[in-house]
């Protein structure tokens, strides 16, 4: 099955957060309300670093990707 490659998450329990799934390596679920970010995956510390310069792309990322699905409801 193919997926994309952030997924929009609402949840009733958390009115005001706003998920973001990202679902390819390295996946992670963050909350655009207060930017917190929880790794779906494990990392040694040679990864780490290297992640510290991908995560704020993908972060960038999905905040568009955001901004884009909400632009489409409102058209």
């Amino acid at each position: 099955m193919d997926i994309p490659k952030f997924l929009f998450g609402d949840n009733t329990d958390y009115p005001s957060a706003i998920f973001i799934i990202h679902t390819e390596y390295p996946r992670f679920i963050i909350n655009l309300e207060n930017d917190e970010v929880i790794w779906l995956e494990e990392f040694s510390m040679e990864d780490e670093k290297e992640l510290e310069a991908e995560a704020r792309e993908l972060f960038e990322a999905a905040n568009e990707f955001y901004d884009r699905e909400i632009g489409r409801y409102e058209d």
